[in-house]
């Protein structure tokens, strides 16, 4: 990382202090100077310094949660003030290798974070440069000379939130796990349970977890290799390689996960399947594990379900307004099939949360049936299904109308007794919603007809089809303006949508917000295809695709590719994101 130069490398300068007016103690250089300034007044600072020794926090902490002033005006001022740098951590490519030299504990208790080098020394970002205890411990900690740099409070606990977890804590606990453990995990005879519950394998495994959950990640594969374990997380729907384990602590840490699973540590010939729950950052996560024998090893998956994922509104799931008028209006009818389809991993179950989320009241009786729970909404039976005990799909459906139910979602529609099923539940006046696995809306009833289901049947269930995708959304802080050529136009063939020309589009930067990618989030391109009288009639002639396709484009519906279209066009996202998720 380069940083220009900076005149001074500590935070030693200082003015003497004074007595604060109307009485009140002595003042600090900092608050002398702020008062002389006139950028805070004197009984805004009079009531910050009595907070701030009663809270025993930093004046500039005080400042700034009273919102008496700005945090990056501060900053900025404190930089000046002092003759240091300010940087936007923002906006620059903080150096990974760097962060992680410290600990999380150490970075998180002074508010300070190690970005990058120069000269031989560590460049280390502090929201309270007068922090003079701080700055020892890091020099010390990090056993070398350092360049002090300001940056905002906010900045810095997000780049300790991304960037340090994994770090220098995940090392020291597999430099320590390995040395105490060795090679007794793959020892055949080895007590697994013993090995798992060792406080080196336990600080690793939760850190590998906590780090993930502060990416964002969707899912964290744990991969046996030839010479080592890979540690990969799922980001916006990318796999990213983050850390490499010694081949030693391949057992320890997968048996210490099937522990927190409940699952047979001693069965490694077959797939098993379980979950983790707890409290990570003071967010509840649920984990679905799943393990895959190789030929390495087990491979281990961890499906991370964030239960705020569950509350989500279907405004925040990206539909056009068109789309969602449509499909509201489906959803709110007293009965008929409503298929949410695409691929897996595609965002099908959160659509359907966000719906039963609206539907869910004291007045409705609202059963699920799912493979695995994914989520729990309070108000909500859910039922799982386990093919164990013979309690399948087909199963609980037939007998879940002695429950007197008004909605049934149905977790995934994989079978013909499944599909006849659901279709009964909508034909006898109950709201039916499930998923199922098709490339788009006009597809679906076909899928249902192939599995054995009556066109007329299908014809007369349905109500409403969405099929979706995700998409990566444009990270806001870097994302960079650029007028479009005509080629791109071309390509784009707005006009055939209707969707107005913009006069400039988007594309990726990269910055340290969103981990250099350009891509920060993701959204859902939505197709929806509302059940019109003629839809009807063609489906139980056995209408093709196409015609479906067709007939519903005139009525209407706005097709995945349009919508995801629109969104380039919105800013949203790029050309190139859109024609890597929409065929």
């Amino acid at each position: 990382m380069s940083l220009p130069a900076t005149p001074a490398t500590s935070s030693s300068r200082s003015l003497p202090g004074r007595l604060m007016p109307g009485g009140g103690g002595i003042l600090s250089p900092l608050a002398r100077f702020l008062l002389q300034e006139k950028v805070v007044g004197e009984d805004e600072l009079r009531r910050a310094t009595e907070e701030q020794r009663r809270r025993n926090l930093p004046l500039t902490r005080i400042l700034i949660e009273n919102k008496v002033v700005d945090e990056v005006v501060l900053g900025k001022i404190l930089a000046t003030r002092l003759g240091l740098e300010f940087v936007e951590l923002a906006k620059l490519p903080v150096d990974p290798s760097a962060a992680s030299l410290i600990s999380r504990n150490l970075a998180v208790k002074h508010e300070m974070v190690p970005i990058g080098h120069r000269d031989n020394r560590i460049v280390v970002a502090a929201a309270d440069p007068n922090n003079v205890s701080g700055i020892d411990d890091f020099r010390a900690y990090l056993r070398k000379e350092i360049i002090v740099v300001v940056a905002s409070r906010t900045a810095i606990l997000a780049t300790i939130d991304r960037l340090i977890g994994l770090g220098s804590e995940s090392v020291e606990a597999n430099a320590l796990a390995a040395s105490e453990i060795a090679d007794s995990a793959n020892d055949p005879t080895a007590n697994l349970k013993e090995i798992a519950d060792e406080g080196p394998i336990v600080k690793l495994v939760n850190a590998t977890i906590a780090q993930a959950v502060n990416d964002r990640a969707s899912d964290i594969h744990i991969e046996p290799q030839s010479d080592g374990v890979r540690i990969r997380h799922r980001i916006d729907g990318v796999l990213h390689e983050v850390s490499n384990l010694p081949k030693n602590l391949q057992s320890g840490v997968i048996s210490r996960i099937k522990i927190m699973a409940d699952l047979n540590i001693a069965e490694r010939r077959i797939p098993q399947d379980g979950r983790i729950s707890g409290v990570i950052s003071g967010r509840s996560i649920d984990l679905r594990v799943a393990t895959l024998p190789t030929n390495y090893g087990e491979k281990v998956v961890l499906r991370v379900l964030e239960n705020a994922t569950a509350m989500r509104g279907l405004s925040e799931l990206g539909f056009l307004s068109k789309s969602l008028e449509s499909y509201s209006k489906s959803f709110r009818k007293p009965y008929g099939t409503i298929l949410v389809t695409g691929p897996t991993g595609s965002g099908k179950s959160t659509t359907l949360y966000a719906t039963l989320n609206v539907l869910n009241s004291n007045e409705k009786n609202v059963i699920t049936v799912e493979d695995p729970v994914e989520y729990r909404i309070a108000g909500i039976n859910q039922v799982q299904v386990n093919s164990k005990a013979g309690l399948s799909f087909a199963s609980v459906l037939k007998s879940i109308l002695r429950s007197d139910p008004d909605i049934v979602m149905v977790g995934e529609i994989r079978d013909r007794e499944t599909a006849i099923i659901a279709t009964e539940l909508a034909l006898t006046g109950h709201l039916v919603l499930s998923t199922i696995h098709t490339n788009d809306a006009a597809s679906t009833p076909a899928r249902l007809i192939e599995m054995g289901v009556e066109p007329y049947l299908v014809s007369s269930a349905l109500d409403c089809i969405v099929a979706q995708r995700l998409a990566r959304r444009l990270c806001d802080n870097c994302k960079v303006a650029y007028s479009p050529t005509a080629e791109e136009l071309k390509l784009l063939n707005l006009e055939r949508y209707a969707i107005t020309v913009p006069d400039q589009l988007y594309r990726p930067e990269g910055c340290g917000i969103c981990s250099g990618t350009g891509y920060r989030g993701r959204f859902a391109i939505h197709e929806v295809m509302t059940i019109t009288d003629e839809l009807e009639r063609l489906i139980a002639s056995n209408g093709n695709s196409h015609e479906l396709r067709d007939l519903a484009t005139t009525q209407g519906m706005i097709p995945m590719r349009a919508a995801g279209l629109q969104q380039v066009a919105s800013g949203v996202t790029t050309i190139e994101e859109i024609f890597r998720v929409i065929a």
